[in-house]
């Protein structure tokens, strides 16, 4: 719709996870290497951690489409965590291009899992299991790919592990049950927002890949980029929502550049001028409707305890206050 008035060959600010549209940020290459020496070097287990938006899954995509024209790797990419071991093996062995009869024993699973790997290592080939979201993995699952990465010779690991996901994994692979988990991890990172200026170079890298010229690198008045990495708080995802939104609203006032007022609008639209919650915060930074809740429960049991130490009070009603948002119970 806006393409034509600002001289556009596609959509720059698309939420899809195009590699085409993937731009190489300082933290994002950190990433990309951590995992492409991990593999390539066959390190075993690698972690990349990252909050909601940052482009965890554009990279991984990226990753992929290189594995695609490489005849030396195979992957099996899960991206639904929510399965069985039993599913998740299945899942896996399919992905690898294994015939994986729906009664196939789990022994059986496993025992061509490791001839297909074992084999494909002594050809000096490379195998990938790569999981995304894998916060959601559950702690028997984890336990599985722990045991997956087992698979190796006396000086090689067979099966290269990707886990990638919210920082919920690291504290999941903190965990004491995880610890023989976590000693296998070779390699570490996170993404973490774009500054200001990473903010800026964001904008312009897209509008550049959408066929934008040096007079559309202007688009966006550095007050309108200062306020579009305040609202985003620097997520690649949330730039993205902002910058779409904002050129719909150019169009339509038919604005040559884009100004703070129309990111301010945007971002009200979205919800983006709160802090993405309604809990209050007192002075010393507590929560203020857990406190609420912790002292509706202390009430309720105070009554309760009071009904069943007197016979004499059964009829006596349970009193709670309600909190200054709601109304009497």
């Amino acid at each position: 719709m806006y393409k034509s008035f600002y001289n556009l060959t596609r959509n720059p600010f698309d939420l899809s996870p195009d590699p085409t549209c993937f731009v190489a940020t300082e933290r994002h290459n950190e990433a990309l290497a951590a995992l492409y020496y991990g593999i390539v070097r066959h390190k075993g287990v690698v972690v990349v951690t990252g909050e909601v938006g940052t482009g965890k899954t554009l990279m991984l995509r990226c990753l992929l489409q290189l594995f695609k024209s490489s005849s030396e790797i195979s992957y099996a990419y899960l991206f639904n965590c929510r399965l069985s071991a039993m599913e998740f093996l299945h899942y896996v062995a399919s992905d690898f291009g294994l015939r994986a009869d729906a009664h196939q024993s789990k022994s059986s699973l496993l025992m061509d899992l490791s001839k297909y790997v074992t084999s494909r290592g002594l050809q000096g080939l490379n195998t990938v299991l790569i999981v995304d979201e894998a916060h959601n993995l559950s702690m028997e699952l984890l336990e599985e790919i722990r045991l997956l990465s087992n698979l190796e010779t006396n000086d090689d690991k067979l099966l290269q592990i990707v886990l990638v996901g919210q920082p919920e994994l690291d504290l999941k692979l903190d965990s004491f049950e995880l610890r023989p988990l976590k000693q296998r991890i070779a390699l570490r990172a996170h993404l973490s927002p774009l500054d200001e200026q990473d903010t800026g170079k964001y904008i312009t890298e897209r509008l550049t890949i959408a066929g934008g010229t040096s007079r559309t690198e202007s688009l966006f008045s550095p007050e309108a980029v200062k306020m579009i990495h305040q609202y985003s708080r620097g997520f690649p995802r949330l730039i993205n929502t902002i910058c779409e939104n904002a050129l719909i609203t150019g169009y339509a006032r038919q604005m040559p550049v884009i100004t703070p007022d129309v990111v301010v609008g945007v971002a009200k639209d979205f919800h983006l001028t709160s802090n993405g919650s309604r809990l209050g915060k007192d002075a010393q930074g507590e929560d203020l409707d857990l406190e609420r809740a912790k002292n509706f429960f202390l009430d309720l049991y105070a009554s309760m305890h009071r009904i069943n130490g007197s016979d004499s009070e059964l009829d006596t009603p349970i009193t709670v206050e309600a909190g200054e948002n709601e109304s009497d119970i």
